[in-house]
C-alpha cells in the first residue's frame, strides 16, 4: 500500500519548504534559468540543485537543459495532477 502513496508524498515533500514555495512563486511567471533563481533566492548552487531535484522528481517543475545551466519551468501535468488528487480527498 506504501508504493500507491509515494508520489504523493514526494509532492507533499515539496511543498514543505520555504524556498520551494518561494521558487513555484517565481515559477508562475514562466521559466526561468538556475542563475537566475539563485540571484534572486540568494541561496548557493548546492542549495538550489537539492531544491530543484525535489521539484523535478515531484514531477511539479519541468527541467530543460541548455550548455551548462538548466532551466526550469511549471509542469502542468504535475499541477494537474494534484489538483485532481485534492479535489479527490475532497469529494470522498
Amino acid at each position: 500500500m506504501n508504493k500507491q502513496f509515494d508520489q504523493e508524498t514526494k509532492i507533499f515533500k515539496a511543498f514543505c519548504d520555504p524556498n520551494r514555495l518561494k521558487i513555484l512563486n517565481i515559477l508562475k511567471s514562466g521559466e526561468h534559468c538556475a542563475c537566475k533563481l539563485l540571484e534572486i533566492l540568494d541561496v548557493g548552487q548546492s542549495t538550489l540543485s537539492h531544491h530543484m531535484k525535489l521539484l523535478v522528481d515531484a514531477g511539479i517543475v519541468n527541467v530543460r537543459k541548455d550548455g551548462t545551466w538548466s532551466h526550469y519551468s511549471l509542469s502542468e501535468d504535475g499541477i494537474q495532477f494534484l489538483i485532481e488528487y485534492l479535489q479527490q480527498l475532497k469529494a470522498d
